[in-house]
């Protein structure tokens, strides 16, 4: 756990639970991520984590100008901040179609890129667009080991040879991530990168060698974005590396960034002397982890239940915190605890500086 101090001039003012991000900390990370990168210029990361157009801003004044989205909101979210360009990471399929096709027409200060794996999904987007007198750039998802989505990389030639022919469409490089790179040892990690660096490099000359050339890499999340950096031309779509969470920094060691973002909550009961409730369920905390979050002031303390509107911790009796008090917990995942909120609470050195609305909380903003 970090040693910094979570807590904050007029906390014992704020409902709880409330979500907390420090400025100052974003600001640190930022730091860290640019000395490992070289340059911001470099970065396409995603903003699934915070979904906020203050936060998108924050980035942009570091020159990032680049940004990949979960969602039709997120890639709106980031047209209204004037983004250049915005990657929606997510197959196209269905009404999603139309809607991204909306977005390229209103927005047409920002170029709006988009991801594929399936050739017949990317004949409607591609027909959809030629409709419109638009043609898209997009980056053939490849499947690196993660099985979610993608194409695997013995069939990604004949795939790009295909999908290269799509009138309405621009193919223009790969977007690969590889979430299931989880080594805790930085070596291996870097290992796996790199083979998977001079796999996509190989086709990449395959495919040049047909008159295809695909000059975009898009790779990498928080775990692997530092082994991405050692590849000069790859850009690097890490997201929750900037606000960061306990689940990362606790297992991957060699990361240097601090988790910026907390919970404020409150003890609300204390049914036995040894056993302490607090205000932070289901609904505000996301349950995907076995380890919901730590306290920062009582890591010691043990989860017994956790239920809606409730969290019951064990402690030694002495150490147990009195009804009222507020704790700071960090949550193992940051990105989906972040949506369960309206907007963020912004301290800056010590006091509360801003709110920030989490502007592309909901599926759908305009369009």
């Amino acid at each position: 756990m970090s040693s910094y101090n979570y807590h904050f001039k007029g906390e014992e003012e704020l409902f709880t639970p409330a979500l907390i991000y420090y400025e100052d900390l974003i600001e640190r990370n930022l730091d860290i991520a640019h000395k490992t990168a070289g340059s911001y210029e470099r970065f396409w990361p995603h903003v699934k984590t915070y979904k906020s157009s203050s936060l998108v801003k924050m980035l942009q004044a570091r020159g990032i100008n680049r940004f990949k989205c979960a969602t039709i909101a997120e890639a709106e979210m980031c047209a209204i901040s004037s983004v250049p360009d915005i990657l929606l990471s997510y197959p196209l399929v269905g009404p999603s179609i139309g809607r991204f096709i909306q977005l390229c027409k209103k927005y047409t200060s920002s170029v709006f890129w988009a991801i594929g794996d399936d050739l017949d999904q990317l004949s409607l987007l591609g027909q959809a667009a030629a409709k419109e007198g638009l043609k898209i750039p997009f980056l053939a998802d490849v499947n690196s080991g993660m099985d979610r989505t993608g194409v695997s990389t013995d069939k990604l030639v004949d795939f790009c040879i295909n999908a290269s022919k799509i009138e309405g469409l621009s193919l223009m490089g790969f977007h690969c991530y590889d979430g299931h790179i989880r080594n805790p040892e930085k070596d291996q990690r870097q290992n796996i990168v790199d083979e998977e660096f001079e796999r996509m490099n190989s086709i990449k000359k395959d495919l040049e060698a047909l008159g295809i050339n695909l000059p975009y890499f898009v790779m990498g999340g928080s775990p692997t974005f530092p082994m991405h950096s050692k590849h000069s031309n790859v850009y690097l779509s890490a997201g929750t590396l900037f606000v960061q969470d306990h689940s990362y920094k606790d297992n991957f060691q060699d990361l240097e960034f601090i988790p910026a973002a907390a919970i404020l909550c409150r003890v609300i009961s204390r049914p036995q002397k040894n056993i302490f409730t607090v205000d932070l369920g289901h609904k505000a905390i996301s349950a995907d982890h076995d380890i919901r979050g730590i306290i920062v002031d009582y890591p010691e303390a043990k989860p017994l239940r956790h239920s809606e509107e409730h969290w019951v911790f064990s402690i030694d009796e002495e150490k147990c915190p009195d009804i009222g008090k507020t704790l700071f917990v960090i949550p193992s995942h940051i990105c989906p605890t972040t949506i369960l909120y309206p907007g963020i609470h912004v301290v800056r050195n010590g006091e509360l500086s801003d709110y920030w609305d989490i502007t592309a909380r909901d599926r759908k903003i305009n369009i």
